[in-house]
C-alpha cells in the first residue's frame, strides 16, 4: 500500500469515527433532555420522526399556563385550608369573585416563600417580650413559622369541634372557627390566635388587590371590583377631563415587553 493510500485511510477512519462521536453525543443530548424536562424536548426535536402522543389532550398549553399559580412553601393541605379561609375573610358575590377566584392563596404561598415570610426587613434580635398593642409582633417566630403553627392549630381547634378538618365545614362553621382565633377563644401557648388572624386577613386583602405580578388578583379582577386603573405608563389622554375616567387595568408584567 502506497503512502499516499495509507494517508487516505486515515483520514476516512478520523472521520467516521468524529461523525460517530456527534451522533452519539447528539442522541445523548435527546435522551437526557427528554428525561429532564419530561419529554419536552423531545417532542419538540422530533426523535425518529414520530410525535409522542399528550398524556392529556384537554391539558393546557404552555402558551396558556399561568406559571404563578404554583406553590413555593405551602404543602397541599396547608394552600386548601388557607385557600378556604381567605375565602370567608373576602368571599364572593354579586359584586365579584372572592379570593379564591382571585388566587390570594398563591399570593400568600409566594410571600412566604420570600423576604416577607423571612421577616428579612423586621428586627428579630432578642430579647423578646409581650409588646403593646400598637407595637404590633413582638416574638421569634418568622411568618412562615407562625402559618405552619396556625394552619396545624386551625385543624386541631375544627376536629376538637366539629370532628371534621377546616376545609370540610360548612361557611358558617368555618366563620366561626376564625372568629374564635380572632376573639382568641382558641387556647394556645405557642401563637397569639388573634395575631394570626390579623396577619392573614391583612394578607387576604393585600393578595385581592396587589399587582398580578406577585400571585394574587387574577385577572386583575381585585382591580376591577374598584374601577383602579393599576400601573398604567400615563395619564395624558385624560388628565384634562372632568368626568372620572374608567380605564382597563394593567399590571406591571404588560410594561415588561
Amino acid at each position: 500500500m502506497s503512502n499516499d493510500e495509507k494517508t487516505e485511510g486515515r483520514a476516512k477512519e478520523k472521520t467516521d469515527v468524529s461523525v460517530s462521536r456527534r451522533n452519539f453525543l447528539k442522541k445523548s443530548g435527546y435522551v437526557l433532555g427528554g428525561v429532564l424536562a419530561g419529554g419536552v424536548i423531545g417532542s419538540l426535536l422530533n426523535v425518529g420522526g414520530k410525535k409522542p402522543p399528550l398524556a392529556n389532550p384537554e391539558q393546557p398549553t404552555s402558551a396558556t399556563s399561568d406559571y404563578n399559580q404554583a406553590l413555593m412553601y405551602f404543602k397541599q393541605d396547608q394552600f386548601r385550608i388557607v385557600e378556604a379561609a381567605t375565602e370567608r375573610i373576602f368571599p364572593a358575590d354579586d359584586s365579584g369573585p372572592g379570593a379564591k377566584a382571585l388566587g390570594v392563596a398563591f399570593f400568600i404561598d409566594h410571600q412566604l416563600a420570600g423576604d416577607w415570610g423571612f421577616n428579612a426587613r423586621d428586627y428579630m434580635q432578642p430579647p423578646f417580650y409581650k409588646g403593646e398593642a400598637v407595637q404590633g409582633y413582638q416574638g421569634r417566630l418568622k411568618r412562615r413559622e407562625i402559618f405552619d403553627i396556625a394552619l396545624q392549630e386551625m385543624q386541631n381547634y375544627s376536629q376538637s369541634k366539629y370532628k371534621k378538618g377546616f376545609v370540610d365545614l360548612t361557611p358558617e362553621q368555618q366563620d366561626a372557627v376564625l372568629t374564635a382565633f380572632e376573639k382568641d377563644e382558641v387556647k394556645l401557648t405557642t401563637i397569639s390566635p388573634s395575631g394570626f388572624f390579623r396577619i392573614l386577613r391583612s394578607a387576604t386583602i393585600e393578595g385581592a388587590y396587589a399587582d398580578p405580578l406577585y400571585g394574587g388578583n387574577k385577572n386583575m379582577d381585585g382591580w376591577k371590583l374598584k374601577n383602579y386603573p393599576g400601573n398604567q405608563m400615563a395619564y395624558m389622554q385624560i388628565i384634562d377631563k372632568d368626568e372620572f375616567a374608567k380605564m382597563p387595568p394593567k399590571s406591571l408584567k404588560d410594561h415588561l415587553h
